[in-house]
């Protein structure tokens, strides 16, 4: 692939043989570096550390500077597109973020109008641009999104929530109004994804960290299938190369198969299923991206790389794993603890991929 030193990351969600199996780590660019919170009380606060390209650009290349990283990812947040909808986006310390105007009925969701991303999401292109250009080529750029029933849970519940109520209110007494909403959010979410591809990310990726509380059917129906549609509309070849598109949705290891229909590239894996058996699920169909639980990262160097040495077993022989975290790295992990995970992955993975 031109203009990249390290492509191991993009082939390895193309299936195509890599040297060693690629690592990166949801969240790599946060809390549990010194550097990142210097830079963040610089910014003054979260969202102005988002909407400043410069220091977006230099949080996304921290991680890099200290650990053997196979692929960087934008520094941003999955809210930027309900903030960019006019519903008041703020963080209260401790309590995450928070809206001041939730949507909640049928005219309020017909008010809410798609953002144009080179408008008034402007500031996480340029941020594309400043990081795409900074990494000149050394690994590959991850842009992301929200899913859609991600981003209308916070917009629903007017922040975080450990019911769900106020949108399984919506999805079950007004239907109507949950598919419009979704509707509009999968339209913005093709747009922003594909403005990002358009200034320079090279693969991209869409959380859906709450499509798990969901039962199967309304699964399908309120998560996956806006998840399908975005697939559809994505941009999947730039600058001559594959733009790979990996779908992660948290606590939905019974829908692998569904999830792999979509037509997406990679599947993200939490840590609550067997990556062995994931493969033998979904494996000749897509790329699989995980699964350590996060919270390994406790553990003692030994410990983990113990742990490394069980998933890649479980994985196996042949490429299509791009190794990862099973959700974002916690803020009190020792960073000496994350090079320890991340020089496990590259000191033990050659041997699966030797022919």
């Amino acid at each position: 692939m031109p203009g990249l030193e390290n492509d191991r990351y993009l082939k390895a969600l193309m299936k195509q043989p890599v040297d060693k199996t690629p690592v990166w780590m949801m969240r790599q660019a946060g809390r549990y570096l010194p550097e990142y919170k210097a830079t963040r009380a610089q910014a003054g606060d979260f969202m102005s550390l988002c909407k400043n390209p410069e220091l977006a650009c230099e949080v996304t290349l921290q991680p890099l500077r200290r650990f053997d990283l196979d692929a960087a990812i934008l520094f941003s947040d999955i809210l930027t597109i309900p903030d960019a909808m006019g519903l008041g986006l703020y963080f209260e310390t401790g309590e995450g973020p928070k809206f001041e105007r939730p949507v909640r009925s049928l005219s309020e969701v017909q008010k809410l109008g798609v953002p144009d991303p080179e408008q008034e999401l402007s500031y996480v292109m340029n941020a594309v641009r400043t990081i795409r250009e900074a990494l000149a080529g050394q690994v590959p750029l991850i842009g992301f999104s929200g899913s859609p029933w991600t981003l209308a849970t916070y917009m629903v519940e007017g922040g975080t929530t450990k019911s769900f109520s106020q949108i399984k209110k919506l999805a079950f007494a007004e239907p109507q109004t949950l598919h419009l909403l979704l509707d509009k959010l999968a339209d913005a979410v093709i747009l922003y994804l594909n403005a990002q591809i358009a200034a320079g990310a090279q693969s991209v990726m869409i959380f859906d960290t709450w499509g798990g509380v969901l039962s199967p059917r309304d699964y399908k129906d309120f998560s996956l299938q806006y998840m399908h549609k975005i697939v559809d509309g994505l941009v999947r070849e730039n600058e001559g190369r594959k733009v790979p598109v990996t779908l992660f949705t948290k606590n939905g290891s019974m829908w692998l198969e569904a999830i792999a229909a979509t037509g997406c590239d990679g599947v993200g894996l939490d840590w609550t299923i067997d990556i062995g058996e994931a493969r033998s699920r979904i494996g000749d169909k897509v790329a699989l991206q995980g699964n350590m639980d996060p919270s390994m990262l406790y553990a003692s160097p030994e410990r983990i790389e113990e742990e490394v040495q069980l998933i890649l077993q479980g994985y196996g022989k042949g490429s299509g794993h791009v190794f990862n975290l099973g959700h974002g790295i916690h803020p009190d992990v020792p960073p000496e603890h994350a090079k320890a995970f991340i020089d496990a992955v590259h000191k033990y993975s050659p041997q699966y991929h030797q022919e």
